[in-house]
Protein backbone atom coordinates (compact mmCIF):
# COMPACT_ATOMS: atom_id res chain seq x y z
CA UNK A 1 0.00 0.00 0.00
CA UNK A 2 2.88 2.36 0.74
CA UNK A 3 4.06 2.01 -2.86
CA UNK A 4 0.64 3.17 -4.05
CA UNK A 5 0.97 6.36 -2.02
CA UNK A 6 4.51 7.32 -3.13
CA UNK A 7 3.29 9.61 -5.94
CA UNK A 8 1.36 11.65 -3.37
CA UNK A 9 4.17 12.23 -0.83
CA UNK A 10 5.21 15.54 -2.41
CA UNK A 11 1.62 16.76 -2.37
CA UNK A 12 1.32 15.72 1.28
CA UNK A 13 4.40 17.74 2.26
CA UNK A 14 3.35 20.81 0.30
CA UNK A 15 -0.23 20.41 1.53
CA UNK A 16 1.05 20.92 5.05
CA UNK A 17 2.83 24.06 3.89
CA UNK A 18 -0.47 25.18 2.35
CA UNK A 19 -2.18 24.71 5.73
CA UNK A 20 0.43 26.97 7.31
CA UNK A 21 -0.14 29.60 4.61
CA UNK A 22 -3.91 29.47 5.09
CA UNK A 23 -3.52 29.69 8.88
CA UNK A 24 -1.27 32.74 8.47
CA UNK A 25 -3.86 34.34 6.20
CA UNK A 26 -6.54 33.65 8.82
CA UNK A 27 -4.43 35.28 11.53
CA UNK A 28 -3.70 38.28 9.30
CA UNK A 29 -7.42 38.66 8.58
CA UNK A 30 -8.23 38.53 12.33
CA UNK A 31 -10.43 35.44 11.92
CA UNK A 32 -11.79 33.74 15.04
CA UNK A 33 -9.08 31.12 15.79
CA UNK A 34 -11.55 28.58 17.20
CA UNK A 35 -13.78 28.80 14.13
CA UNK A 36 -10.74 28.54 11.86
CA UNK A 37 -9.50 25.48 13.78
CA UNK A 38 -12.89 23.77 13.56
CA UNK A 39 -13.20 24.43 9.83
CA UNK A 40 -9.62 23.26 9.29
CA UNK A 41 -10.32 19.99 11.13
CA UNK A 42 -13.48 19.44 9.09
CA UNK A 43 -11.63 20.08 5.83
CA UNK A 44 -8.73 17.82 6.85
CA UNK A 45 -11.17 15.04 7.81
CA UNK A 46 -12.94 15.34 4.46
CA UNK A 47 -9.64 15.17 2.60
CA UNK A 48 -8.61 12.14 4.69
CA UNK A 49 -11.81 10.33 3.71
CA UNK A 50 -11.45 11.31 0.06
CA UNK A 51 -7.81 10.24 0.08
CA UNK A 52 -8.53 6.96 1.84
CA UNK A 53 -11.34 5.87 -0.43
CA UNK A 54 -10.33 7.65 -3.61
CA UNK A 55 -6.68 6.59 -3.89
CA UNK A 56 -7.38 3.57 -6.08
CA UNK A 57 -9.34 5.71 -8.52
CA UNK A 58 -7.00 8.70 -8.41
CA UNK A 59 -3.69 6.84 -8.70
CA UNK A 60 -3.79 6.95 -12.51
CA UNK A 61 -4.19 10.73 -12.32
CA UNK A 62 -1.40 11.26 -9.74
CA UNK A 63 0.73 13.42 -12.04
CA UNK A 64 -2.16 15.78 -12.78
CA UNK A 65 -3.23 15.91 -9.14
CA UNK A 66 0.31 16.77 -8.05
CA UNK A 67 0.54 19.52 -10.66
CA UNK A 68 -2.82 21.09 -9.79
CA UNK A 69 -2.13 20.81 -6.05
CA UNK A 70 1.33 22.34 -6.46
CA UNK A 71 -0.07 25.15 -8.59
CA UNK A 72 -2.75 25.90 -5.99
CA UNK A 73 -0.14 25.98 -3.24
CA UNK A 74 2.06 28.30 -5.32
CA UNK A 75 -0.85 30.67 -6.05
CA UNK A 76 -1.88 30.75 -2.38
CA UNK A 77 1.71 31.49 -1.38
CA UNK A 78 1.92 34.39 -3.85
CA UNK A 79 -1.44 35.69 -2.62
CA UNK A 80 -0.28 35.55 1.01
CA UNK A 81 2.92 37.43 0.13
CA UNK A 82 1.04 40.08 -1.84
CA UNK A 83 -1.33 40.67 1.07
CA UNK A 84 1.57 41.08 3.48
CA UNK A 85 3.42 43.73 1.42
CA UNK A 86 1.55 46.73 2.93
CA UNK A 87 2.40 45.56 6.46
CA UNK A 88 6.03 45.05 5.51
CA UNK A 89 6.19 48.53 3.95
CA UNK A 90 4.79 50.07 7.16
CA UNK A 91 7.49 48.29 9.15
CA UNK A 92 10.26 49.98 7.20
CA UNK A 93 8.81 53.49 7.44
Amino acid sequence: MLDDLKPFFILLVFGNIENLILAAQGVAACVNPLGLAILSLIAASCWLLIGTFGTKVAIKYARYINFVGGLAIFILGIQAMMQSIPGIMEFFH
